[in-house]
């Protein structure tokens, strides 16, 4: 059931960017289209240059038609072009911010209830929310007064910590909201609904049942020409500590009390927090990284090319030796009674055999063997590309003899007619209705980086060679020190087989 949304300005810093121009001002025209934008909203595009309000929304055109090549409907874009305005917000201008405020203060052009999205640097997300406050943009006396944080929130603990402090001193938590736009996803936010929501599931959710699991992000992509950032960042910290954490929370965490953001955080932050911290004196044996060599990366369609490994890219870029991983994976303990001596592992990595992001749950042991090395049952909930749910349960062969086989019962989440949202419309339709639910409490964050930071700093104090796999090919049989048991392996597919090594 939509919300009610009331009147309000959407204001995009950073409006020029790469992420305005391909999600956020599409996403924003679809949910006009869907009817889901308020008549009263308007939409302020921040940019440093200098562009006359004709010239943006000529652009704006620009991006619609880059994005819907089969054309849209013109009535929507009439109402969609109107709510179009732009401000030159010039970094070199000391009265910059002034004259944003001044513009703002036209009622009759802007709804006073303000919403930021701050699609910046890193760097300036502190300066900016100050500026603002200094000119009374993000006073809530009258109106409400919310701003959008991109990630990421810090690089590790303390420099989180020390963003929140420069936020705090101007802004409530209740107006900041930390993106993560995993959260914006239907498939994920289906984690929830598919445990909660079907009898069948919630009484096996637990150690009694659940022997471990899995929760993998793959790609068959490199760094590109991000190279310098990626290698200051890393896999751990630029997926695990956000996205597969914030995925790990949802998939264990306890039933809410309801469906309201404070009883969802409050579960998540709950799980979170109880994740037992990584023994670094242990390291080896629930944590393992690589870098991705040459190799070979085949396309769904057959076809495939020859790619460089990681190291050759950095040193493109001037960079001698590296021991960042670009894969990752850690194995996790949760200290509560549903979820004691059940193994959690979380990996990602880029240069795989194919792109993947899914949930897979292996079930113990069924009661009846009648082979040795039976297959178990498991659960996989993907996420993307495609967005399903499977079942791979044992059942008979039919004939004289007595004699199972594995059948997989596949249940696409998305079926024809169905809306297809994009994460960002979705979590910026939430900023506009004030849900928080799906965006990060300062809690969340201090757990998740509070985790990975002691791996993150063992990892760059230890300069030995880093592990190589093979561009193209599966998880190296060397990370599997990191299991808990000999039966236990990566799932390399979410199909049938999937799980045969």
């Amino acid at each position: 059931m939509a919300k009610k949304i009331d009147p309000c300005t959407l204001v995009l810093f950073g409006a020029s960017g790469n992420l305005s121009r391909i999600k956020l001002m599409p996403g924003l025209f679809r949910l006009d289209a869907a009817g889901r934008l308020p008549e009263h909203m308007v939409i302020l595009s921040v940019g440093r240059g200098e562009v006359s309000r004709e010239d943006w929304q000529a652009d704006v055109k620009g991006m619609l038609d880059a994005k819907f090549k089969n054309g849209y409907d013109q009535k929507v874009f009439e109402r969609f072009i109107a709510r179009n305005h732009y401000h030159s917000n010039p970094p070199t201008d000391p009265d910059a911010m002034n004259k944003l405020q001044a513009k703002l203060s036209d009622e009759s052009v802007f709804p006073q209830n303000l919403a930021y999205f701050l699609s910046v640097r890193p760097t300036d997300f502190a300066p900016i929310v100050a500026q603002l406050a200094e000119v009374g943009l993000v006073d809530e006396s009258k109106y409400w007064r919310r701003v959008l944080i991109e990630k990421p929130f810090g690089t590790d603990l303390p420099s989180a910590q020390a963003l929140q402090t420069e936020l705090t001193k101007y802004l409530k938590e209740s107006q900041i909201y930390r993106i993560d736009h995993y959260l914006g996803k239907s498939a994920l936010q289906n984690v929830m609904l598919t445990r909660f929501a079907n009898a069948m599931f919630e009484p096996l959710w637990n150690n009694e049942h659940i022997d471990h699991v899995q929760i993998t992000n793959n790609e068959t992509l490199g760094v590109g020409d991000r190279t310098t950032f990626y290698d200051a960042t890393g896999a751990l910290r630029d997926m695990v500590q956000s996205h597969l954490l914030q995925t790990l929370a949802l998939v264990a965490m306890e039933k809410p009390t309801d469906l309201s953001p404070e009883s969802i955080r409050a579960e998540k932050i709950k799980l979170l927090e109880s994740i037992r911290p990584i023994p670094v004196n242990e390291l080896n044996k629930h944590a393992f990284r690589a870098q991705y060599k040459a190799g070979r990366v085949e396309a769904g369609d057959g076809h495939g090319e020859n790619v460089t490994g990681y190291l050759e890219e950095l040193a493109r870029d001037g960079i001698t030796e590296s021991v960042t991983e670009t894969y990752a994976a850690l194995k996790l303990f949760i200290d509560n009674p549903r979820w004691k001596g059940v193994p959690f592992y979380v990996r990602t990595a880029k240069r795989m055999h194919e792109g993947n992001t899914a949930i897979s749950i292996r079930f113990k042991k069924a009661p009846m063997q009648l082979v040795e090395g039976q297959h178990q049952n498991w659960l996989t909930l993907n996420i993307q590309p495609r967005e399903c749910i499977k079942m791979e349960i044992e059942s008979k062969i039919p004939g004289l003899d007595i004699a199972t086989r594995t059948l997989s019962i596949d249940g696409p989440q998305r079926q024809q007619g169905d809306e297809t949202i994009d994460s960002y419309e979705s979590l910026m339709l939430n900023l506009m209705e004030g849900d928080p639910s799906l965006y990060l409490h300062i809690s969340e964050v201090e757990a998740q980086w509070r985790l990975v930071d002691p791996v993150v700093k063992a990892w760059m104090v230890d300069k030995s060679p880093v592990h190589q796999y093979p561009a193209g090919s599966r998880d190296p049989q060397e990370s599997s020190v990191i299991f808990e048991s000999e039966d236990q392996f990566w799932r390399y597919s979410i199909e049938l087989g999937g799980d045969k090594h």
